[in-house]
């Protein structure tokens, strides 16, 4: 049996919370200067205006810091494109509305873009946050990706194409945005958001071409069976 939550106990959950909220605040603002490299929790921890030991009462890591804020910014994605899908009433809108989606989140938040790939200072050097938070973070980026592949199946998509759709969608959408965050995009005249929406046509179109052709095969396999020798 679970004991009621007292008074005194729901003000304490309350003030850890507000202190929590207020950590990871300054923590993404120092990761922001400094990089994940440059980062101290001892920088942290004045940048929220508490000692370091209160920071590792709530974490015991940068690298854990970092994850977390990582994990709010990657489920604030998945609930723009979710909001997205939701809105769209066929395969081929909901695979448009998941890929740009997926686009404008970061385009609207290149922080967050940063954050997801640590280029924060230091470049793009690859990095961990050890392996259980990586396979985390891998995990709900996925999901964040997942109404791509979803879309795709529903389109006619073998599942290992799906998911081929929705590496390649990952991929061309974080290209394009470097182009947008670096601004060499300038070069060839062209918006961002065109780059990406001519990308997201192409696919619906190839999708939808591959299934007609393989709805006439199926329907000529058919008719020779069923054209047999007479008797």
């Amino acid at each position: 049996m679970t004991l009621p939550e007292t008074t005194s106990s729901r003000r304490r959950r309350a003030v850890s919370d507000l202190k929590r909220g207020l950590i990871l605040d300054a923590a993404r603002a120092v990761f922001e200067r400094d990089g994940l490299d440059g980062a101290s929790l001892r920088a942290i921890a004045a940048q929220a205006g508490y000692t370091p030991a209160a920071l590792y009462f709530h974490f015991d890591s940068k690298e854990a810091l970092y994850a977390q804020v990582l994990g709010q910014s990657i489920a604030a994605l998945k609930a723009h494109v979710d909001a997205r899908v939701g809105q769209a009433a066929t395969p081929q809108a909901r695979l448009s509305a998941a890929m740009l989606g997926f686009f404008d989140f970061y385009a609207e938040n290149p922080r967050d873009l940063d954050l997801g790939f640590y280029l924060f200072r230091g470049g793009m050097r690859p990095h961990g946050l050890g392996r259980e938070r990586d396979m985390a973070l891998n995990a709900t980026l996925e999901a964040a990706l997942r109404p791509i592949l979803e879309a795709a199946e529903a389109m006619g998509a073998e599942p290992p194409l799906a998911r081929l759709i929705m590496a390649d969608a990952f991929a061309h959408a974080v290209g394009v945005l470097l182009l947008l965050h670096t601004r060499r995009i300038r070069m060839f005249g062209l918006t961002p958001r065109m780059l990406m929406e001519r990308y997201v046509a192409t696919e619906i179109d190839r999708l939808g071409m591959a299934q007609e052709g393989a709805t006439v095969m199926a329907d000529a396999a058919f008719n020779r069976r069923g054209a047999g020798p007479c008797r």
